[in-house]
């Protein structure tokens, strides 16, 4: 077999877990996932080039959503206050935002997922992980409506990194999720981002306030529009992209949301997802070493934007019901 798929014991914060290396060693092709950090793909290289930014400290402080693709589950970005309602009851949850006024990023990033499988054929690599909130969060199982399962499957092929998500109910009564990624690109080993080429199409951005939408979408700032592509430059983000355009669509049912590129340099990062990713986050971290685009099913704060009446795409799965999604990655090296 051409892919190979390589496991071994790795230390970080001072415990050892299994590590899952997808690689294909004559083109370059490498995927190296942690599933006791949140199933988080640390590292993604296509034709040799690392295209993911991991922290330097990783290993003695793996914070959950600052590195790789942290995998954000069952809600993404922030809740207010930590607290929603859900069929009458209200749920309050860990404010454990930078503010510690709210919840961020959902249960998924900070725990050990379970890996349910792998294999290699001629075409690729793929390893399968699941989390399910009140086998692999148990003190989280009394903070959220009813239980659910998020599967994802990496595969791993030449210049393409695809994550397969489904989502089902398993337990005895509705369940509300929103889902997202938070990858970390960076396609130069600069410092800095300012030297990149941003094309991320939309119509609208979420009006906030302390990172929190009000309610609102606006039409787009002339700093905050990507719908050509431009230099980053200065431009710092974190910010809630709505109606997204489409750069190209395939057969299959992706769309090509995003393209990261270089002023001066060849090649190109290209972000494809299916259509029930409608919003995403646009990002720049305060270090500026990555930027992050982030697909998501949902606004931030959309289980209370959806009980407003607020068309947020908070999700409500029905018992034994399903929600699958993919988000694919792509080297693209012609330029």
């Amino acid at each position: 077999m051409l892919y190979h798929i390589e496991t071994e014991e790795r230390t970080a914060a001072g415990h050892s877990s299994t590590v899952y290396t997808l690689t294909r060693p004559d083109i370059g092709s490498l995927a190296e996932i942690w599933p006791a950090h949140g199933f988080n793909c640390l590292h993604w290289t296509a034709g040799g080039r690392n295209l993911l930014y991991s922290a330097s400290d990783w290993n003695e402080n793996p914070l959950p959503t600052r590195s790789g693709v942290p995998i954000l589950f069952p809600f993404p970005n922030r809740i207010r206050g930590g607290q929603f309602v859900h069929d009458g009851k209200m749920y309050r949850l860990p404010k454990n935002d930078s503010t510690h006024a709210n919840a961020i990023h959902g249960f998924a990033p900070r725990a050990p997922w379970r890996v349910m499988g792998y294999g290699v054929d001629a075409h690729g690599a793929w390893l399968h992980g699941d989390f399910r909130i009140s086998a692999d969060a148990p003190e989280a199982a009394d903070l959220w409506p009813g239980d659910g399962v998020l599967s994802v499957v990496y595969r791993l092929s030449e210049h393409r990194l695809r994550i397969e998500m489904r989502v089902q109910n398993i337990g005895a009564e509705p369940f509300p999720f929103g889902i997202g990624l938070h990858p970390y690109f960076r396609i130069t080993n600069e410092p800095d981002v300012s030297r990149y080429v941003l094309h991320a199409p939309a119509r609208s951005i979420w009006a906030l306030t302390e990172n929190l939408p009000v309610g609102e979408r606006q039409s787009l700032p002339d700093d905050l529009n990507w719908n050509r592509p431009r230099m980053v430059g200065g431009t710092r983000l974190d910010t809630v992209y709505g109606d997204l355009g489409v750069i190209e669509e395939e057969a299959g049912n992706l769309l090509l949301r995003a393209m990261i590129g270089h002023v001066d340099q060849p090649g190109r990062l290209e972000l494809w997802t299916s259509p029930a990713f409608r919003e995403a986050v646009l990002f720049t971290p305060p270090h500026r070493q990555a930027i992050c685009v982030e697909p998501y099913t949902c606004v931030t704060d959309a289980a209370n934007l959806q009980a407003r009446g607020i068309n947020a795409g908070w999700r409500v799965l029905g018992i034994d019901e399903t929600f699958t999604g993919v988000v694919e990655i792509r080297w693209n090296p012609a330029e």
